[in-house]
Parts: C-alpha cells; structure tokens; sequence
C-alpha cells in the first residue's frame, strides 16, 4: 500500500504541475464550464483512449498517458466546479485553483485508499483497457445523473463518479509505467 501511495502521489505531482502550468498560461477560464462541458472533455478523452487501444494505426502522435493526464485533470476541475459553483468569469487565481486541486485531489486519494484497503489492490490485475472502460461507464452514468438534474434514487453522486475516475486514470497511468 506504501508503494501504491508513493506511486499515485508521483501521477498526482506529474498533473498537478501540468494543471499549474495551464493555470499559468490560461488562467482559470475553465471556471466558466458546467458540469455537462467537463464530463463531455473527459469522455472525449477517454474515447480517445480506447480507440489508441483498438486501433493499429494511429494518425496523431500522441499516446495514452497525455488523455488519462487529462482525464484526471478534468475531473478535478468538475470537483472543484461541485463545490464552488460555475461561474460566469474566472473569479479565482491560478494560485487558489492550485489549494482547490490539492484539497480535491486528497479526498480523492482518501477514497482510493479507503477502497484499495477493502479491495486488496485488485486493480493491479486489471488491464489498462478495462480501467478505460470502467472510467466510460462512470461517464455514462454521470451523463444520466446530469440528464436526471441530479437526481439520483439509490445510487452514489456525481462527484464520487468522477473521484473514481480519477482514481482509476491514476491507476492506468500506474500499470502504463511499469510496463514502459
């Protein structure tokens, strides 16, 4: 569990420091997307993905690692955007969007903990291409629970969705490296 956690915290940091550039460069104009606008970028995303996985041929040069990069840093974005609100301007700085990732990203990381512990780290035996599928289904869901303004009877939110797709782009981004 000890390597699990120094491992994700070294994704987190690879991230995180692309999500602090980005601020850099763009400011915080994500602030301005709803919910639907994010999910949609990460499906967008991890549709990518899994026609990199499919397909033999590919015409951009680009791998797998940059769309779960993204994926991840969307997701937190979506998070942030739950908590705060959607705003009309960017009404924050690069500097406080970097504490609201860092705040995002360690509940997140509470939770994979918290999981991995009950689960025995299963996720190690998967296969990249089923943590792209699952990371679809939780897209899909979302979509409905968006669609439903919300509203869900028994399951769980929209934001433990997007907590476990970070987690599971994490753990991709995981099995990628140590098969590089």
């Amino acid at each position: 569990m000890d390597h699990t956690s120094t491992q994700y915290d070294d994704v987190i940091s690879m991230c995180r420091e692309l999500f602090k550039k980005k601020a850099h460069d763009y400011g915080t104009a994500w602030r301005i997307l709803r919910l639907p606008s994010l999910t949609d970028q990460i499906f967008i995303k991890a549709q990518r993905i899994r026609g990199l996985q499919q397909n033999e041929v590919r015409k951009v040069d680009e791998g797998e690692q940059p769309e779960f990069i993204g994926i991840i840093n969307y997701a937190v974005m979506a998070l942030i955007q739950l908590q705060k609100g959607v705003a009309d301007q960017p009404d924050i700085s690069p500097n406080e969007a970097i504490t609201l990732y860092d705040e995002q990203v360690r509940l997140t990381k509470t939770l994979m903990e918290n999981k991995n512990h009950d689960y025995g780290e299963a996720w190690r035996e998967m296969r990249v291409s089923s943590l792209t599928d699952l990371i679809l289904q939780k897209l899909l869901r979302v979509k409905q629970i968006e669609d439903n303004k919300g509203e869900t009877l028994v399951s769980e939110g929209i934001d433990a969705n997007y907590q476990d797709m970070i987690n599971y782009a994490i753990f991709a981004l995981i099995l990628l490296s140590e098969t590089a």
